[in-house]
């Protein structure tokens, strides 16, 4: 196993960080790593904020819920879907791009190419011995994220990647089986496998948290998707989108 496959696979969220911000040098190579990511047709639809002024960092704490370590880590970047540059792209070549900039398509790729690039910087910052922790409770209100960033049309903050020293690191939450995930060929859709599969990923789970909380928690995982999913969250976020003239069609 090399030092890289070492790092992705000794991922853990971190959400307690030293007071000690990041040097320029080292946003740069987070940055840098980024914009190496893959990007659909060449279009780099996405942008990255940083965010060091400690008001705009308490405010955006607040508005993603109260969550201390969107203030107080060594840098905050924001992710945001970017399509702005490509109107004025449009401009400036004289084409009308507007049709496909409005498109589900090109929203789709804006998504995917800040997802691949975010994934990037994460990967940087944990192989220089930092902490990393995604935060997509910036989408609570957006039209408040929006304000603090000073963000244009066509430009949406899709979630923020905390960094920095970590001042602990708890044990790594067991993904769902390899069998679960992977599908040779075909999709499986045996439901008695499946669910035999889920079964064994509640056990696993259940037993993480009684450990990690000694005794205080057991909760199994499908037990907390459940929970979750049958809240309704964020369900401005079509009304959003098209109000920022993406994904109009």
């Amino acid at each position: 196993m090399n030092d890289t496959i070492a790092t992705i696979l000794n991922h853990r969220s971190i959400r307690h960080f030293e007071d000690k911000p990041l040097t320029e040098e080292q946003i740069r190579t987070i940055v840098t790593s980024a914009q190496s990511a893959s990007t659909s047709s060449f279009i780099q639809a996405y942008s990255i904020i940083g965010v060091k002024d400690r008001e705009k960092k308490r405010r955006l704490a607040e508005l993603a819920g109260n969550q201390e370590y969107v203030e107080k880590n060594g840098h905050f970047f924001v992710f945001c879907a970017d399509l702005y540059r490509h109107t004025i792209i449009g401009e400036k070549e004289q084409k009308n791009v507007n049709s496909s900039i409005e498109s589900t398509e090109k929203f789709m790729v804006a998504l995917i190419d800040a997802t691949l690039a975010a994934q990037n910087a994460a990967i940087a910052a944990e192989s220089l011995g930092l902490g990393i922790c995604y935060i997509g409770g910036i989408r609570n209100q957006l039209e408040e994220v929006q304000k603090v960033l000073k963000t244009p049309e066509r430009v949406i903050p899709l979630f923020g990647l905390a960094v920095g020293y970590p001042v602990k690191q708890n044990e790594r939450k067991p993904r769902l089986p390899f069998e679960h995930i992977y599908h040779e060929d075909e999709y499986q859709q045996n439901t008695e496998i499946y669910n035999r599969q889920l079964d064994e990923y509640d056990e696993l789970i259940s037993n993480y948290y009684i450990q990690r909380t000694e005794g205080k928690r057991n909760d199994r995982w499908t037990e907390q998707m459940g929970k979750m999913l049958e809240k309704q969250n964020r369900m401005y976020m079509k009304e959003f989108i098209q109000k920022n003239k993406l994904d109009l069609r």
